[in-house]
């Protein structure tokens, strides 16, 4: 009995029987893998809901705000400054100084001008030039200019989908602005719209140089120092130059402060989420996710503004919008706790 009881199929398994359900080796290896978006795919989501959504209202609210008191583009830009400066309290609060660690503080500084500069051109360029439009070549321009320097300062490369992706947010912007530039007037008028597309060019540039820089500072309280910053150093440029530049004016009517107050709030958020987002994902990937604000911009110049909207702007939403699908679902991807995504 003993000799055919270790015969072979007195060994076969029972199959009448249930059997366990299968577990990976990865899984039996680490009980703590999970499957859950990567750091760039909430990097893009942040971006998108907190960069994107929000800042679409900065532009139509800061035109809104110079058709009824003719607000200038300087002294809104101080008083957007002016939200910024109580995160010293938190500084303060947490012991940290205000204006960052010795060795990183005239990066820090190289930071906030850069952003002073490209909030400064982009409201100027919203007072002259139709608000979808003024943000479509800002980050039109912020997008392939951050896809460039990236690529030639960190040699940090796209595949092929994230390629897909950004040259389809591209080319949406080209389809909503570029009816525009093919009609400009002759004269006085068509000088200041051609000025106002330049401005909101250098607006772009100023934006992609200085995520550039954000991305190469790495210390405790970062982001809010980098934040204190931007309003010390807005009104330290700006308050001369609106003396200088420009004739200040103080809002008389509730709408003028109301589009003030919201601009400022806004904007704020929209800083904070960007700031963070680029610091986990592709940089060219949130200035693409970012156009969203174009989308955002171009339905409040049509419902709110009464401005007109072309066939041609909503085509080029519609772009902007799939590719923005497209740069989001390639990033969806599995990683274990702790696994930091390149």
């Amino acid at each position: 009995m003993n000799r055919d009881a270790s015969h072979p199929y007195f060994n076969l398994p029972d199959f009448t029987q249930p059997s366990p359900p299968s577990t990976p080796v990865s899984f039996l290896s680490n009980p703590h893998h999970r499957c859950g978006p990567s750091d760039a795919t909430k990097g893009l989501f942040v971006a998108l809901l907190g960069g994107g959504l929000s800042a679409g209202f900065v532009g139509p609210f800061s035109r809104m705000a110079y058709q009824t008191s003719h607000l200038p583009s300087l002294e809104l830009l101080i008083f957007r400054c002016l939200f910024h400066l109580p995160i010293a309290l938190l500084l303060k609060f947490r012991g940290d100084p205000l204006l960052g660690p010795p060795d990183v503080r005239v990066r820090a500084f190289l930071h906030a001008m850069l952003n002073v500069l490209s909030i400064g051109c982009a409201y100027s360029a919203v007072q002259v030039v139709p608000a979808g439009n003024a943000v479509t070549v800002r980050k039109g321009s912020s997008t392939v200019c951050s896809a460039l320097l990236a690529l030639c300062l960190e040699s940090q490369g796209l595949n092929g989908y994230a390629w897909c992706g950004l040259f389809g947010s591209t080319l949406g912007l080209i389809i909503i602005v570029g009816p525009g530039l093919g009609t400009l007037q002759e004269g006085t008028t068509g000088l200041y719209t051609a000025l106002g597309y330049v401005l909101a060019f250098l607006g772009g540039l100023a934006l992609s140089l200085g995520l550039q820089v954000y991305r190469s500072l790495h210390f405790p309280s970062c982001l809010p120092t980098v934040a204190f910053l931007f309003g010390l150093v807005g009104l330290v440029v700006s308050v001369p130059g609106l003396f200088v530049l420009q004739t200040p004016v103080l809002p008389q009517d509730p709408l003028s402060w109301s589009c003030v107050v919201a601009v400022g709030l806004l904007a704020l958020v929209s800083f904070v989420c960007v700031s963070y987002a680029v610091t986990k994902a592709h940089p060219a990937l949130v200035c693409a996710v970012l156009h969203s604000e174009v989308v955002v911009a171009l339905m409040l110049q049509y419902y709110v503004l009464y401005e007109t909207v072309t066939p041609s702007d909503i085509m080029g939403a519609g772009v902007v919008l799939g590719s923005i699908a497209i740069i989001t679902v390639q990033n969806l991807s599995c990683e274990k706790d702790g696994q930091m995504e390149e």
